[in-house]
């Protein structure tokens, strides 16, 4: 092999390498930007799901206390038909 031949082989593998780097740069900054995607998706699930559970906290207390006054209303009427109830017995 000549000096000349020599040296032409060379700048081909060094041209050949500095592509390759080329190309492993382009694909690290795109699996960056992927990453990057992902966070931030991340984040958006975390601020979805904080909401989310601040909103069923609110749907569960309000479920309690229609319980509650549903309950209440049942007693009173209960009541009210034992009311009647006794005043139907009395006149009979």
């Amino acid at each position: 092999m000549t000096e000349q031949s020599a040296i032409d082989t060379a700048v081909k593998r060094l041209a050949l390498a500095l592509d390759a780097l080329d190309a492993a740069v382009e694909r690290r900054k795109q699996a960056d930007r992927n990453e990057e995607g992902l966070a931030a998706q991340v984040q958006a699930l975390g601020v979805d799901r904080t909401r989310l559970a601040a909103e069923l906290d609110g749907e569960t207390a309000r479920s309690r206390r229609l319980e509650t006054t549903n309950r209440e209303i049942a007693e009173r009427l209960d009541g009210a038909i034992a009311t009647i109830q006794s005043v139907l017995d009395v006149h009979e």
